[in-house]
């Protein structure tokens, strides 16, 4: 059993390059893609460890913009392109750290072969009372023109709504943008939206289409069935910013006392330590 483990990352390349060190099993390949607007040489030195290699087609990521589900559309491809095989695709961020040990996580994975790993909430729940505006209206978040802000605030008056172009039930959640799909689910959502050229024009004008397009296509699938509400990632969302809480050396309990694989999000420039004592309490387990 081989998995993929695609990275989107965009800064930090000590941080990153403490996430591929961390992550080595010789049955993992990692894939790093990298934002186009990082400068791809402060990260090179990261090829030297065993099974990493570069997204080739990179894609200059705006937050909030469909040019991140771009991105991670381009990495599956060039991942199930590759000529390897494998069992499961694991979309991580550079800001995310494993909890458990990688032969944990191996042996969890080859427990449930063919299942998916995804968060997720249906549009009856209360997520979506905000969320729908993210399809609803246009959204001008790839298109860095002078006066596009405007230009979207007028459009918004003048147009109507807007209506999801698929008769498919909506899936999503600020856990959606990350999870682990089997190799036929992943293989299935790029063909399916490479397929969907309506759907593709549609998705530019939208906003975080990474917490619903790829869970909606997913739980609309003949793969619906193997899907585990879950995505294995601890995410804490308790400050009710539009971003999760930095992790730091006092949440070290809940961390090592939860039962996921992965927690997110860390950043070395605010407190490095915390890190170092995942590494021991995983290494003490």
């Amino acid at each position: 059993m081989r998995i993929a483990h695609i990275i989107m990352a965009h800064k930090s390349p000590y941080q990153l390059e403490r996430l591929v060190v961390a992550m080595q099993h010789k049955m993992f390949d990692l894939y790093i893609h990298l934002d186009k607007k990082s400068d791809i040489r402060d990260f090179n030195h990261i090829a030297g460890h065993n099974n990493v290699f570069f997204i080739k087609n990179r894609i200059e990521c705006n937050w909030g913009g469909f040019s991140f589900v771009k991105a991670i559309l381009n990495a599956m491809t060039e991942v199930l392109s590759s000529g390897r095989t494998y069992q499961f695709v694991n979309l991580m961020s550079g800001q995310d750290y494993p909890l458990r040990t990688v032969e944990e996580l191996y042996k969890y994975l080859g427990e449930n072969l063919n299942m998916s790993f995804l968060a997720y909430e249906r549009v009856d729940h209360s997520w979506w009372e905000h969320a729908v505006s993210r399809y609803k209206f246009y959204h001008f978040t790839d298109f860095k023109l002078m006066g596009s802000y405007l230009f979207q605030k007028v459009t918004n008056k003048l147009m109507p709504h807007r209506k999801f172009p698929l008769d498919l039930t909506l899936y999503g959640s600020t856990n959606s943008s990350w999870w682990i799909l089997s190799a036929d689910a992943a293989r299935y959502l790029v063909d399916f939206i490479k397929d969907n050229s309506k759907l593709k024009s549609f998705m530019k004008f939208t906003w975080g289409a990474d917490e619903f397009l790829i869970t909606t296509i997913i739980m609309n699938s003949p793969f619906k069935d193997k899907v585990i509400n879950d995505n294995l990632r601890h995410i804490d969302w308790s400050s009710g910013d539009a971003h999760p809480k930095v992790f730091a050396k006092i949440d070290l309990n809940d961390l090592v006392n939860t039962n996921k694989f992965f927690a997110r999000k860390f950043d070395v420039n605010v407190d490095k330590d915390i890190l170092d004592l995942i590494d021991e309490k995983s290494r003490i387990a």
